[in-house]
């Protein structure tokens, strides 16, 4: 069985990454929202009522990835060396696939940080649209966000 590393004798603690050689490490992960027909128009043509949706979602996802250990208890500040967020229109199938890229030289990996960049904007996305999703019953039938995972995890030279 894998042993969890930040749980020694029942106890959260912080894994201690004092020793480990400095790497370049990269990681990648993605998600997807799914979003009426419509509603992923208004995104493709500008025409959403708070402005360019994936403008702000990508900044509020390096924003996310700047602040992960602020919100995840046992993750470790990184610096920062880059952070990419890409946006793949689903097409037909009325997605949005968001992609973020987390680039760092330290310690331990920033696969945390590509998964809240993704989770960020993806969220950002809801918040802007989810006042045009609500169906006649003020429900949201066609609307979700899923798939949130790592696609890529390496170290580089």
């Amino acid at each position: 069985m894998a042993e969890f590393t930040h749980i020694k004798d029942d106890k959260a603690y912080m894994v201690d990454v004092t020793e480990k050689p400095d790497v370049g490490r990269i990681a990648v992960a993605s998600g997807r929202i799914y979003l009426r027909e419509e509603t992923i128009e208004n995104i493709r043509t500008g025409e959403s009522l708070k402005g360019n949706v994936l403008s702000t979602a990508r900044v509020a996802a390096i924003m996310g990835v700047k602040e992960t250990s602020k919100l995840i208890p046992m993750c470790h500040p990184l610096p920062i060396g880059g952070v990419s967020v890409d946006f793949e229109d689903g097409g037909d199938e009325n997605y949005i696939e968001a992609v973020c890229t987390v680039k760092t030289y330290g310690k331990t990996g920033v696969e945390m940080e590509a998964l809240t960049g993704a989770s960020i904007a993806l969220l950002t996305i809801w918040d802007m649209v989810k006042s045009a999703e609500k169906d006649e019953e003020g429900q949201y039938p066609e609307t979700g966000i899923e798939d949130i995972h790592v696609v890529k995890k390496e170290k580089f030279v």
